[in-house]
């Protein structure tokens, strides 16, 4: 008899990695730091609207960038903000690549749909700034707002790939968590806004990233929308869900060549 799964269980990442509860401050410290040695390369706080977390920052190359790299951060789209991600843009600097990461609002202040909205707007604003190809990665819940950058209901020719990581690409069974106290999810939102459900705009392509370790929902969700994408898919050997972003910060990774060695 197969066992009943709880959704909460299904979803929580933090209670199977040990320490995990010291990561955040290790991000935000790191991500300080970053900024700080960037210096004036480092454009901060540049408004996409006017509401407070409508906000990105854009870090740039030493040279004229060959395009710009879009990350969009997690949080299970209730917590956290740029500001705790920006070590992240080191590999892309380092490949000549410009890096923004928005800020977006959050629930239960507003609703996924809304994000999805504003993130598509910062996306239009720092591509702005940046001539060149445009590609969209991001984790977890951010992993589900890169992949909504690539459907086709979205005006966004300007993305012209897309790399979710660890991402959220069927919003339905999240319907049966305790979170959907603040996400509110209805079955019609869920669909609206699973990426899995909804096909991949024409001159956009795709690849799904995920952690070799991660929980067994996650590794369901990113195959899930590879498969509806007929995109490819890696596994990464040995990360769990907070590792698996670490690749971004290394210029040689197999993660950042899938960013940005588009076909």
């Amino acid at each position: 008899m197969i066992p009943t799964l709880d959704p909460d269980r299904a979803y929580q990442n933090g209670a199977f990695i040990p320490g995990s509860e010291a990561l955040p401050q290790l991000w935000h410290s790191a991500a300080q730091a970053f900024r700080t040695d960037l210096g004036a390369r480092a454009v901060l706080d540049q408004a996409y609207g006017p509401e407070a977390r409508q906000r990105f920052d854009l870090f740039l190359p030493e040279a004229q960038a060959q395009g710009l790299l879009v990350f969009v951060h997690g949080g299970y789209w209730m917590s956290f903000g740029r500001e705790s991600w920006s070590h992240l843009a080191a590999g892309a600097l380092a490949r000549g690549w410009a890096c923004a990461m928005p800020s977006y609002t959050l629930a239960p202040e507003a609703r996924i749909a809304q994000m999805t909205s504003e993130v598509a707007e910062a996306v239009r604003a720092a591509s702005e700034r940046v001539p060149g190809p445009v590609v969209v990665t991001g984790h977890s819940a951010g992993g589900h707002l890169s992949a909504r950058m690539g459907c086709a209901d979205l005006a966004l020719p300007q993305v012209r790939r897309v790399v979710p990581i660890s991402p959220l690409s069927d919003l339905d069974p999240l319907r049966d968590t305790t979170m959907n106290g603040t996400l509110r999810l209805t079955a019609e939102e869920a669909a609206r806004e699973s990426p899995a459900r909804l096909p991949l705009r024409s001159g956009c392509s795709a690849h799904v990233w995920v952690g070799g370790i991660e929980r067994p929902a996650f590794l369901w969700q990113a195959r899930t929308l590879s498969e509806a994408w007929a995109c490819d898919w890696t596994v990464a050997p040995g990360k769990h869900h907070f590792s698996v972003v670490d690749d971004l910060t290394d210029p040689g990774s197999a993660l950042l060549d899938a960013c940005l060695n588009a076909p």
